[in-house]
């Protein structure tokens, strides 16, 4: 027999009448059962019983004077996504593509670098990318965004992943992304290559000519600085494609 998913949401909905007409009341994190806080139902049932938009909420603390905390940590996992969040590195840059507090952003990149440290004391090593489904693979959870991220991940001789991060939030345009953006990670980190996976929405995965127009600015940088552009793959609902221009 099967059985029937329940969903649950952090904000509930009064509409009683003694709200003015045509109101509603949107039921903050302070209006939540104590037991159904974060931060008390982290001390009762342990981390794991907790979401992740509940533990960056313990994290985040307090929210800000245009967002509960709760909705705030909601929205981030939605437009970051998990990855994503956890290997940005700037905390300005967090702060500004997600319009939130510096603080907020320091806190967020502090606990993902300790976490990531602790991941390379305790795991078998980074991850190897020979092929664009192992983009797809290791960026998988890019197909569910809801705006469009260029995400860099950046590679040494053995093509293990020496770090990723998200270049840009928003269209792609051969106009607003620069070189630099592109190639600065990889100076910092020593790669001696890179790939490109952007998502589209949409979940079409067709290049646009903008697509392509960068893809192939980027190779001729690559060339010249000695780091090669080996691919860009576009991410679609349960699919990907590489951008069909020539690398070599």
């Amino acid at each position: 027999m099967l059985s029937t998913y329940r969903l649950q949401t952090q904000d509930f909905v009064l509409t009683e009448d003694i709200l003015p007409q045509g109101k509603n009341y949107i039921l903050k994190i302070k209006d939540m059962p104590t037991e159904d806080k974060p931060r008390e139902k982290l001390l009762k049932y342990g981390p794991s019983n907790l979401s992740l938009a509940e533990l960056i909420a313990v994290i985040f603390n307090t929210g800000s004077k245009k967002e509960d905390v709760m909705s705030m940590a909601s929205r981030v996992m939605k437009e970051y996504g998990e990855k994503s969040l956890m290997s940005q590195t700037s905390a300005e840059k967090l702060a500004k593509d997600l319009d939130i507090p510096l603080v907020k952003a320091l806190q967020l990149v502090a606990c993902s670098e300790i976490g990531q440290r602790f991941y390379k004391k305790n795991s078998t090593g980074p991850a190897v990318i020979r092929t664009g489904k192992d983009v797809y693979t290791y960026l998988r959870e890019m197909e569910n965004l809801p705006k469009e991220h260029l995400r860099g991940i950046y590679l040494n001789s053995h093509y293990r992943v020496i770090h990723d991060e998200v270049i840009s939030i928003g269209t792609i345009n051969a106009n607003l992304i620069h070189p630099r953006e592109v190639f600065k990670p990889a100076i910092e980190y020593n790669a001696v290559a890179l790939i490109l996976a952007h998502n589209h929405p949409s979940g079409v995965t067709k290049p646009s000519q903008a697509d392509i127009d960068i893809t192939r600015q980027l190779i001729s940088v690559g060339k010249i600085m000695g780091i090669n552009l080996i691919d860009h793959v576009i991410i679609g609902k349960g699919k990907f494609a590489s951008i069909d221009v020539d690398y070599s």
